[in-house]
């Protein structure tokens, strides 16, 4: 199993993106490492990690009224990394599309 899930294309992370055009955004295993998650990015796309900063964050409890009553449930807890590459570096996220 790889260490890296998904990159993250959300308003947010798009903004931090246009304004720093090396920080990209991913959703990683929550067991990894910032060791790990450099290794994996360098690995995967060919290029040189600077920087790693990582966010745990925790699911989120929902209700919705139904017929039937209350039903309750909770969002999936994930972990995020904002990966900084080295300065004139760059992923192309959407060439395997």
């Amino acid at each position: 199993m790889g260490i890296i899930i998904k990159p993250i294309f959300t308003e947010k992370q798009s903004a931090i993106t246009e304004k720093f055009d090396n920080r990209y955004g991913f959703i990683v295993v929550p067991s990894a490492n910032k060791i790990e998650i450099k290794n994996a990015i360098e690995e995967l796309y060919g290029v040189h990690v600077e920087r790693i900063n990582t966010m745990r964050y925790k699911g989120k409890l929902k209700k919705r009224y139904t017929k039937s009553g209350v039903v309750e449930g909770r969002t999936p807890s994930y972990k995020k990394a904002i990966v900084t590459l080295r300065e004139g570096e760059k992923i192309d996220l959407f060439s395997n599309i």
